[in-house]
């Protein structure tokens, strides 16, 4: 009996402690990292919405970048940090492409790391050098056919999401590729302009100006549903390509232990933040829209596409 009145207690100070922290919280900076390089679509819409939050939660975000291995890296050091809501990642799409790749993970996405708020989602955009013939997908699937192998495509890395979105749409097409993978996204980007490289699956940010300026020509979006921005741009669907859709998100996560009043605190702020029309039309110009969810949709929607990314990644056998 008296061992159970000391669990009792104990347990009782446990959770009046884990109350108390998250009642108090954030009462210091918070450190967020973003596991992509600098300049990239994965980075910079991150920063805007925790700009945002930092005025809204009454406390400094400081955003760091900790890039490589497919944003493995600055995911590893998060998952290890203290689970006290002080330290979060922002991450993408290619959160759950990572454990296809890398299959000697530190870590497991479904397990070690909390959902906290889904920032949105948008397509990757299918350009092409402007001195090609092709002048739609229907036109570039069917030279690919007639010359297997001879068409390249850039990616920002082995399992980036702008890879991905490649090798379903090859798939899905029955054509041969060559892939040729890129330190950042501004070095495919020049050889798509100098026609060095064939076709790129390209976040729609940085896509819409080239676009615009006539420099590439775009021929399909990787989503279910046209993009608001490129009315004229075939879906996968559209262009009778079966399970060729892809979609670019972008969401906020903690350590699995962070109390769960904290990152509720944390969700409730964000979507408050979401909600705001300038916000929105901030998040527009990216190409990015709402993807309400959760942190428990949230976490279904991880598991689920981490599953279905080790079934294509095992398809295409495509390997680090």
């Amino acid at each position: 009996m008296r061992k159970s009145i000391r669990l009792t207690i104990v347990l009782g100070c446990f959770f009046a402690a884990a109350t108390a922290q998250a009642e108090n919280w954030p009462s210091r900076l918070i450190k967020a990292t973003i596991p992509f390089g600098a300049g990239s679509a994965a980075d910079v819409v991150p920063r805007v919405v925790l700009d945002g939050l930092s005025a809204e939660l009454g406390q400094s975000i400081v955003v760091e970048n900790r890039s490589g291995a497919g944003g493995t890296l600055g995911t590893a050091m998060v998952v290890k940090a203290d689970p006290d809501g002080y330290s979060i990642l922002a991450q993408s799409s290619a959160l759950t492409i990572a454990p296809a790749i890398y299959p000697k993970l530190t870590f497991d996405v479904t397990r070690d790391l909390a959902s906290v708020l889904m920032i949105g989602s948008g397509p990757n955009v299918m350009i092409v050098p402007v001195t090609r013939p092709w002048k739609t997908v229907q036109d570039f699937i069917a030279d690919a056919k007639a010359k297997p192998g001879s068409i390249s495509f850039g990616s920002v890395g082995v399992g980036s999401a702008v890879h991905i979105s490649a090798e379903k749409f090859r798939l899905a097409a029955g054509i041969e590729t060559t892939h040729v993978p890129y330190r950042g996204g501004a070095e495919v980007i020049a050889d798509i302009l100098g026609g060095r490289i064939d076709f790129y699956f390209c976040p729609l940010a940085t896509a819409l100006p080239l676009i615009k300026e006539g420099r590439v020509r775009a021929l399909v979006v990787s989503t279910p549903k046209r993009a608001a921005d490129l009315p004229d741009v075939p879906t996968p669907g559209e262009a009778g390509l079966k399970d060729a859709e892809s979609v670019f998100w972008l969401g906020v996560f903690m350590p699995a232990k962070t109390p769960r009043d904290i990152v509720e605190k944390f969700h409730a702020a964000g979507v408050k933040l979401l909600a705001e029309p300038a916000m929105q039309d901030r998040l527009k110009q990216f190409g990015i829209e709402p993807l309400p969810l959760n942190p428990t949709e949230m976490d279904a929607f991880i598991a689920r596409e981490t599953a279905d990314n080790l079934r294509l990644i095992k398809a295409a056998g495509i390997q680090q």
